[in-house]
């Protein structure tokens, strides 16, 4: 394979350096248009859909085209599908990026929501039976993998949440952690039983609630159990809520409520965020998202 690649290279190099060397010779003049076009693209009505609505409001880039510097060589991906990127697009703002706006500000936004979103069509694959749904890098960028699977769950906010607005939520708090970090009276409420990559494997694959863990994942570490906090908190209702502490128990709702006051006072002493008040908005819009507020089986981006 190495060799066929290296002949195509070649041969196409050689055709270059002939094409150049017939123009040397002629005596007309040198177009002032670059032969590279490797970086060009053709925009599209959706590229400048996300002018207008993710670039030119809070200079966010959505990127939806598969770049490979972006990608994670480490994992087989491929390119997300047009239209499930511009349904994604959508949900992204409304549900997330326009809530916070609604409770934070715009200028909380503008300041503090990653610059850039770029999108996979498949999930990143783990040799240990999960996958990864999203990553955040340098308090900049969320990943969001699997984007060709949102037209499977488009009528079912729960999913949903699950797979893309959840991880949102959650890797977005990973950037405000790492803008101001939280107290260490976080870390000490179940510090001693955080058990990192064996959260997928018996027996902590179940039975999290009852030890503290809002998700079998937050039991990995601290730093995970603080977003899955947030992010739980923020995409379920106060009746979701309520059914897993009662389900946690005593000793269990303890700890996770203990958690959760934590969250709270971070999130109102160092963004000035209700974290309440944000939930309600969030459930609003996305009963909003129900009820037809959004049509996403017709999108325009014109």
């Amino acid at each position: 394979m190495s060799l066929l690649r290296y002949i195509k290279i070649g041969s196409a190099c050689c055709c270059i350096a002939a094409t150049l060397a017939l123009c040397g010779c002629s005596s007309d003049e040198l177009s002032d248009e670059s032969v590279i076009t490797a970086d060009k693209v053709d925009y599209t009505p959706f590229d400048y859909w996300l002018q207008r609505n993710y670039v030119a409001p809070y200079n966010i880039a959505f990127k939806y085209r598969y770049e490979d510097n972006e990608s994670d060589m480490n994992y087989y991906t491929i390119p997300a599908r047009y239209d499930m990127a511009i349904k994604l697009a959508h949900l992204v703002k409304f549900l997330c990026i326009e809530a916070y706006d609604e409770v934070g500000g715009i200028d909380f936004t503008r300041s503090y929501f990653p610059k850039m979103i770029f999108t996979i069509g498949e999930w990143e694959y783990k040799n240990n039976g999960t996958y990864i749904l999203g990553t955040a890098e340098g308090g900049r960028k969320i990943l969001l993998s699997g984007v060709n699977y949102l037209g499977q769950h488009l009528k079912n906010p729960e999913a949903l949440n699950e797979y893309y607005l959840r991880t949102i939520h959650h890797e977005f708090t990973h950037i405000l952690n790492q803008t101001v970090n939280y107290t260490a009276d976080f870390q000490l409420i179940t510090g001693t039983a955080y058990v990192a990559d064996k959260w997928s494997e018996s027996p902590f694959d179940t039975g999290n609630l009852q030890r503290g863990f809002i998700t079998a994942y937050a039991q990995h570490s601290h730093n995970e159990d603080f977003a899955e906090m947030l992010s739980m908190y923020v995409c379920n209702s106060s009746q979701q809520w309520d059914s897993w502490m009662q389900e946690a128990g005593s000793e269990g709702s303890r700890l996770i409520t203990a958690k959760l006051e934590v969250v709270k006072a971070y999130m109102l002493s160092s963004f000035n965020i209700d974290l309440d008040e944000l939930r309600n908005t969030i459930q609003r819009r996305q009963i909003e998202l129900v009820s037809g507020y959004i049509n996403l089986d017709d999108i325009e981006v014109d």
